[in-house]
């Protein structure tokens, strides 16, 4: 059991070292956001099914341009820690709307579970911290799959929020644009868009 937490350990923190680097691959490609949604809820359907949680994914047909595998991640990560930390009975919902514009969709990750202190809140993103609470969702695990998400996210010009009481329930919003673009140092060393190379 320590061999296999060390073992995950040592593999979370080489990938978020690697997505803190510039040479990370980042391959995004055209699919349906809403099918891999339900297929990660889908590949978590044991763990939901044991603690009589009920799983809704209400998210429309949309498709989005991304890297596929480091999406996966974010929704796995999430959906999981929702329902881990939600007692039996309760309800874990991801749902999705796009942006006015329709350049960007942000993706809800919801819960009925025991919910995270303000305190633990605004430190949840930094790698390794865990609450000192026992029955904080903060505690537990190695203290880097939400960095890992984090950087995930921003990796693909998005950002994340958390809304949460103790108690209430947790709500991460994962806002994405819908388009990809990926950034390449210019002249002068300062990250410009592929866009903006093509306006000038």
């Amino acid at each position: 059991m320590e061999c296999k937490r060390l073992s995950r350990l040592s593999d979370n923190l080489l990938k978020l070292t690697s997505l803190d680097s510039e040479y990370h691959p980042f391959e995004p490609r055209s699919y349906r956001l809403d099918a891999q949604l339900r297929q990660v809820a889908l590949a978590l359907e044991p763990q939901w099914l044991a603690r009589s949680l009920e799983m809704e994914i209400d998210v429309p047909a949309i498709v989005i341009e991304a890297d596929e595998e480091l999406l996966s991640q974010v929704w796995f990560n999430l959906l999981h820690n929702a329902v881990k930390f939600t007692p039996a009975g309760g309800t874990v919902k991801a749902s999705a709307e796009t942006s006015d514009d329709g350049a960007g969709v942000t993706v809800f990750i919801e819960d009925t579970g025991i919910g995270i202190a303000e305190a633990d809140r605004e430190r949840i993103f930094e790698r390794f911290y865990k609450a000192d609470k026992a029955r904080s969702r903060a505690a537990g695990g190695s203290g880097l799959g939400l960095s890992i998400v984090h950087a995930i996210v921003e990796k693909h010009r998005g950002s994340i929020r958390v809304e949460s009481e103790p108690g209430q329930g947790t709500r991460f919003a994962v806002t994405l644009p819908l388009k990809a673009r990926t950034e390449r140092p210019d002249e002068s060393g300062q990250a410009r868009g592929e866009e903006d190379r093509r306006d000038r």
